[in-house]
């Protein structure tokens, strides 16, 4: 039986985002792009411009899945001061650009037959999110459809949720992204599992950084900062905490996103990122809590001379930790399985079941 949620979120404090959203499954369908065409010996691609990352993925489709033939990523914080502003600002879209411009040259090298491309919630927000999106089809020929945080949220379960730990319990399935939060509740269901409900909520690590200020984080009292942080994540996922079930057993947590993956890439001590130790991991919370408070601890010197954050992460990993944090607060999984991927995949997958290859 569906969960129907109908929620307000709670009230945030003073420095609040707007109001998340939260729906069922019956209002997650995917609105598939006009003039699709048959592709069945095609290379499809999938783009994901967030509110901090634009990513990038090809792929071909082969038994059971597909093969990658290229992939790009590169931090562009689209949602840089959007929390102040309410707008993108120009040098934000710059990079964005740029970096969409690299993604459609790899689109023709490869001879791409069949692309969708998203953006989130940094264009969601954005008063100028419309006239960003008529720039980079004008600049770059591509085509960006601003996706609800239901469509977000229906993605990421479809390209991470093979790597649930088995079992016939709940599962929450979370993305923390830069401008918003995607929380699942799924349960098993075949081929896929059956989204029971789902909620956004307005903090990623973007705009929890920025809500609490750079100084605050970085200067002595910097605990304090986190735990402002942490409570501000969870005082977001009240609402949706209280239709997640009591005392079930065989309970589940996967996240997918930079921040799940970096801090685990810190727990084997990695000396630099490789997604191959990284996807499909499980790690014990209570190590995933031990080291969100150690990072939080840290100054930014100190957690940039991590290998696996560096100067790229160092300024936000802090607001992952707590969103995280706050996640171990509502669901307290004995472990938590990592996925290196998300919404791209979830991308190509839909794609592709729906010219008729079996995933």
């Amino acid at each position: 039986m569906q969960i129907e949620i109908g929620l307000n979120v709670a009230q945030q404090n003073a420095a609040s985002a707007p109001p998340a959203s939260a729906q069922t499954e019956r209002a997650a369908d995917a609105r598939w792009p006009a003039g699709r065409r048959e592709n069945r010996h095609g290379v499809y691609a999938a783009i994901d411009l967030g509110t901090n990352n634009c990513r990038l993925l090809v792929a071909r489709p082969s038994d059971g899945g597909f093969t990658v033939v290229d992939a790009f990523s590169r931090i562009v914080r689209l949602g840089e001061g959007l929390a102040q502003t309410g707008r993108l600002s120009q040098e934000a879209m710059d990079r964005a650009v740029i970096a969409l411009g690299v993604c459609s040259d790899k689109l023709k090298r490869r001879k791409v037959t069949l692309a969708r491309s998203v953006a989130t919630e940094a264009c969601r927000r954005a008063e100028n999110g419309g006239e960003f999106i008529d720039r980079v089809r004008e600049e770059t020929g591509i085509a960006l459809e601003i996706i609800p945080p239901a469509e977000e949220a229906r993605l990421a379960v479809l390209g991470c949720h093979k790597l649930l730990d088995p079992g016939d319990g709940p599962a929450l399935i979370f993305d923390i992204g830069g401008g918003s939060t995607e929380l699942v509740l799924v349960e098993p269901g075949d081929p896929t599992p059956r989204i029971k409900a789902w909620w956004s909520a307005p903090w990623g690590v973007v705009s929890l950084t920025e809500s609490e200020g750079r100084e605050a984080i970085e200067g002595p009292d910097r605990l304090s900062a986190y735990s402002r942080m942490r409570e501000r994540a969870k005082r977001a996922f009240a609402q949706f905490a209280e239709v997640l079930p009591r005392d079930a057993d065989d309970i589940r947590l996967l996240g997918t996103s930079g921040t799940v993956t970096t801090l685990a890439s810190v727990h084997l001590a990695l000396p630099s990122y490789d997604r191959r130790a990284i996807d499909g991991l499980q790690v014990p919370c209570h190590a995933m809590r031990e080291i969100s408070t150690t990072i939080a601890a840290m100054d930014l010197s100190q957690r940039a001379s991590l290998p696996c954050i560096g100067h790229e992460r160092a300024d936000l990993v802090v607001a992952g930790c707590a969103i995280l944090e706050a996640i171990l607060d509502i669901w307290p999984a004995e472990r938590l399985g990592v996925a290196d991927r998300g919404i791209r995949e979830g991308i190509l997958r839909s794609m592709m079941a729906r010219d008729g290859f079996v995933l």
